[in-house]
């Protein structure tokens, strides 16, 4: 888990605690109390679920980008390495071409 993922869920479990104990020394009747807490612990899970979407967006996002960077990097070797083949078929043709200039030479004077 990242840091922004363990500092969401650190402000939210404080918050709901924070919340619990500041309704629970609260002067009200006990079925205020308890109706306040569950209201309170219901936002808590929207904004956890909406905070878990986000975040969810976020790793797509960023999972994407990187997909999307690799294969730009991928396909920049692929390329240099066609270039850098046919530069080595190329200097490979000069050679055979050379060694045949060779051979011809040899065999008239033989």
């Amino acid at each position: 888990m990242n840091n922004n993922s363990s500092t969401v869920l650190g402000v939210l479990a404080g918050a709901a605690v924070g919340t619990i104990i500041g309704v629970l020394y609260a002067p009200d009747r006990g079925v205020n109390t308890r109706r306040k807490i569950s209201d309170k612990a219901m936002e808590a899970r929207d904004h956890l679920v909406e905070s878990a979407a986000h975040l969810k967006e976020n790793v797509v996002e960023t999972i994407t980008s990187k997909k999307e960077t690799l294969d730009s990097k991928l396909d920049d070797i692929v390329s240099d390495a066609s270039y850098k083949a046919d530069e080595v078929i190329t200097k490979l043709e000069a050679k055979l071409k050379a060694l045949k200039e060779k051979n011809k030479k040899m065999q008239k004077t033989a």
